[in-house]
């Protein structure tokens, strides 16, 4: 009784700790979002201010050229944590899965328990019921 209680602490642990693991990750994707917005923004005013939007030409301001490449990296790094974020809900998903298994055991282990209880139960009433009628 105590070890199946004590395998479903573990599996809960490990499912909160990889639905944590995801809420890290699209918390991250977000801020790399909220990021490179920002930075585009920035590349825009800066454009505007300098009067140049061609990233080729030579007076382009080395600010926002700087941004720019800033910003994709920002989105590269979003792109690789998309792929992390995948294999992070796959693995949320399992743990799930292997909770639920552990749970439905120990469910069905219980109401087997109940119905021996009951049917003892029912036996001894019976007895009971038997010893007061032939009484």
């Amino acid at each position: 009784m105590k070890s199946r209680d004590t395998l479903i602490r573990l599996r809960r642990f490990q499912a909160d700790e990889k639905r944590r693991k995801v809420a890290q990750i699209e918390a991250m994707i977000a801020d790399f979002a909220r990021m490179a917005a920002d930075l585009d923004r920035e590349i825009g005013q800066e454009e505007q201010r300098a009067g140049i939007s061609d990233p080729a030409h030579f007076a382009y301001p080395t600010y926002a050229r700087a941004a720019a490449q800033r910003r994709d990296k920002l989105r590269r790094s979003a792109e690789d944590l998309d792929v992390q974020l995948a294999a992070a809900k796959a693995a949320l998903a399992e743990a799930f899965e292997e909770l639920k298994k552990v749970e439905i055991l120990d469910d069905r282990e219980r109401s087997g328990e109940r119905a021996a209880e009951n049917a003892r139960d029912q036996a001894s009433m019976d007895a009971i019921g038997l010893g007061r009628a032939r009484a």
